[in-house]
């Protein structure tokens, strides 16, 4: 699959534009058109900059629902999206046996994504980078300790890290 090309990007429509980039940031109608309303972006990594301040700057339910395009973590396989899917590992050969043995943590994962939410307001939001999901409940654990804003401001960080890191393998073309 080839990768979203940064000059196609930056003369497209804005519907088209936003098409584009859906897929990097799980959707989040009103964020993606404050990104594609400040097109152009000389490169990448001008446009993830761009992105992470966008995110900061909006209005917190605009922030909420960036993050909340989010799937939790430990979702239904068939709830999420592609990119989701192979982030949360269950492309992986012998992920289904994993999950079926992994009740415990599932099981965690749902109680710490229930206790989360309640406490915050949103959803627990992190870069999976192929990381078990036994190895994603400490800092669960952890963020569950951590004041609201500094959690805000965590999730959004790591809204657009997920976006770099999907860009990655879909390659980075302009």
């Amino acid at each position: 699959m080839s990768g979203p090309d940064l000059d196609e990007l930056n003369a497209a429509a804005p519907a088209a534009a936003s098409a584009i980039l859906a897929p990097l940031f799980e959707g989040a109608p009103r964020f993606l058109g404050r990104l594609v309303a400040a097109r152009p972006f000389d490169d990448w990594a001008s446009l993830f900059d761009v992105a992470r301040r966008i995110a900061h700057d909006m209005p917190e339910a605009e922030q909420v629902e960036l993050i909340d395009a989010h799937p939790r973590l430990g979702a239904p396989p068939g709830s999420v999206s592609p990119l989701s899917f192979r982030e949360q590992g269950y492309d992986r050969a012998g992920a289904a046996a994993a999950a079926a043995g992994d009740i415990d943590v599932g099981a965690e994962l749902e109680r710490r994504n229930a206790d989360y939410e309640a406490r915050f307001g949103f959803r627990y939001c992190v870069l999976v980078a192929g990381r078990s999901r036994a190895a994603l409940l400490p800092g669960m654990a952890a963020a569950l300790a951590n004041d609201r804003s500094a959690e805000l401001h965590r999730a959004l960080d790591a809204v657009v890290d997920i976006a770099e890191a999907r860009l990655e393998p879909i390659g980075r073309a302009g």
